[in-house]
């Protein structure tokens, strides 16, 4: 599986016969093999998770299929892309025999989605993370850290080959919450920081801090747009670098 961090929280993922673009609303898309089916996923409504130039890959790529959130509105989706496209609630699942796509809630807008294809999982949180804002009053973050942690034990026992989560510096010294809470219940083969506006080193700032130890050599460093990354399956070497991308 080729992964390409696209731009914010926005990745493509590409596999033998499909291929998967989450959150997508500007940058440049890779090259990928004609021919294969697209899946388009938006995890909410916000302008950074979702944007209506999704439904103009449809004139390059007729085997779409859109994914999107229950919260983003009908109206939005183009009449003639209506049967190709799927909303989606938490606790729902979307299954066609080449991708499989469950939904869990946000603790912001919209949803999370677990995805299976080709023997592989990818996991995309949108907005789904522990926001614990240092602004904000200690009962609104305790009720924060309580729907973050039940949303994400649902996931316990499950491995992504590749996770897609939030690593936002805006929560300050609480950064890193969401990642180290999410692979207290669930695992992940290679960790891919998103939502860090811009600060390529949120990563490494992560990955120096002790609650990473477990989990630190996972820890994906993305540098730039456009970044490729090869995953091979378990018994493979896999997270690999592509050359010059």
């Amino acid at each position: 599986m080729k992964v390409t961090y696209i731009h914010h929280s926005s990745f493509f993922a590409e596999t033998e016969s499909a291929c998967l673009l989450f959150d997508y609303f500007k940058g440049e898309l890779p090259e990928a093999e004609p021919g294969k089916p697209w899946y388009v996923f938006a995890s909410h409504r916000h302008p950074d998770h979702f944007s209506k130039v999704i439904f103009d890959l449809a004139k390059e790529h007729p085997d779409i299929r859109y994914l999107l959130s229950f919260d983003i509105w009908r109206k939005r989706v183009p009449e003639e892309l209506k049967e190709r496209t799927v909303f989606l609630k938490p606790g729902e699942v979307f299954e066609d025999g080449y991708v499989s796509a469950e939904a869990f809630r946000s603790t912001d807008e919209g949803v999370a989605f677990w995805c299976g294809v080709d023997g592989f999982s990818l996991y995309h949180a949108g907005d789904l993370n522990h926001w614990y804002w240092e602004e904000e009053d200690e009962q609104w973050n305790r009720n924060m850290t309580k729907a973050y942690r039940e949303e994400i034990g649902k996931m316990k026992g499950r491995t992504a080959d590749a996770a897609f989560l939030p690593l936002d510096p805006r929560l300050g010294q609480y950064f890193w919450l969401g990642i180290d809470d999410f692979m207290k219940e669930a695992d992940a083969r290679f960790i891919f920081p998103m939502h860090f506006w811009g600060e390529y080193d949120v990563a490494e700032r992560l990955k120096a801090l002790p609650c990473s130890e477990p989990y630190r050599d996972r820890i994906v460093e993305i540098d730039r747009e456009g970044q490729c990354f090869e995953i091979g399956r378990c018994q493979e070497e896999t997270g690999k670098k592509e050359e010059n991308v």
